[in-house]
């Protein structure tokens, strides 16, 4: 991983007495390896969820049944998941490595357009498991047709396609950045590499950034001035109302950003978007995530995107799986009918 900042790790430590007890530093991200054991119990818990009477992803009983195995994951797993849920750090991510795939074991890299994961295997029941402690996971109707467990990979004919199966760079952006009830959190599972370790997923967070953007610029970012438009991947959706790029705390903003779907509505927003694009260049780093590695992105304070790579499309190509998550589901129960996990 290049580019990285220092990380708080998950080390194995005696309980402390009340008495020496202090508080944790702030995280700048939150970085977990697993161990032999960790793996192993975790690998036991997926089996057992990807093989369960209920055997299909979108199942609201295998939902269920992903929730309750879930709070049975290793104890220092759910301690990092409630660590970055009650704050993501400075750079806004989480990284959990370790988690059993064996990409020898997995079918060939699909390439078809709309892919996602509707059978129960072991790395979508991981992704389930994670996804489940961290909130409630859920997915748009018209992006991939609610599938909760998406694929990203490169697909033949869409290499310029600023989407999840593209292979050019693709913009910095918050998922899903036109919807009112975007994701809270993204999280992206390795299950393949890409064979020259070219693609990596570029992180940015609004925490290294806002500090260095000039108090002018900052007023401008924080009014309604901007429009974005949906996704490549929504089948429809109209753009945004208009909106501000920054929200909430002036000093600890959330971002509202899509850099190839947001317009400025005048001269003044423009030039404020265009200076902030130039001192997030100056503070993004990159992820080139490893099969078992699994980031989870704040998609309040983070814009991801991808470096370029050259598929080959035999098999072997990358291949991710990508979960949304939502902490308040009562925010989007309008949306979601039957109170499914799906948004319409």
């Amino acid at each position: 991983m290049t580019g990285a900042h220092p990380t708080q790790r998950y080390e194995r430590q005696e309980p402390m007495s009340a008495t020496t007890w202090a508080p944790s530093p702030v995280a700048h991200s939150i970085d977990l390896t697993l161990d032999a054991a960790e793996r192993a119990a975790l690998a036991a818990l997926a089996e057992r969820l990807a093989r369960s009477d209920a055997d299909l992803v979108d199942d609201p009983a295998w939902l269920d049944r992903a929730r309750s195995l879930g709070c049975h994951a290793p104890a220092r797993l759910r301690e990092a998941i409630r660590r970055f849920r009650h704050d993501p750090g400075e750079d806004g991510w989480l990284l959990v490595r370790g988690l059993p795939i064996d990409p020898a074991r997995l079918p060939a890299t699909p390439i078809v357009i709309g892919s996602a994961q509707r059978a129960a295997t072991v790395p979508a029941a991981l992704a389930m498991l994670i996804g489940t402690q961290l909130g409630e996971v859920i997915a748009y109707r018209e992006e991939k047709d609610g599938a909760l467990v998406q694929d990203v990979l490169p697909v033949p004919g869409f290499e310029q396609s600023q989407s999840n199966a593209g292979s050019v760079p693709l913009h910095l952006h918050v998922e899903n950045a036109f919807h009112d009830l975007r994701p809270d959190y993204v999280g992206l599972i390795c299950l393949r590499g890409d064979q020259a370790a070219a693609a990596g997923t570029q992180v940015v967070s609004m925490r290294r950034v806002v500090d260095k953007l000039d108090r002018r610029d900052r007023a401008v970012l924080a009014q309604p001035r901007y429009r974005t438009a949906p996704p490549p991947s929504f089948r429809a959706g109209r753009a945004a109302d208009a909106h501000p790029v920054l929200g909430g705390a002036p000093d600890d903003p959330d971002v509202r950003l899509d850099r190839n779907a947001t317009d400025a509505l005048d001269a003044e927003a423009a030039g404020a978007l265009r200076r902030l694009y130039e001192v997030m260049e100056q503070a993004t780093t990159r992820l080139v995530l490893r099969p078992g590695e699994m980031a989870v992105l704040d998609n309040r304070v983070v814009l991801h995107g991808r470096t370029s790579f050259t598929p080959r499309y035999d098999g072997t190509d990358r291949w991710l799986h990508r979960v949304y998550v939502h902490l308040d589901n009562r925010r989007t129960r309008p949306l979601r009918p039957g109170n499914g996990a799906v948004l319409s």
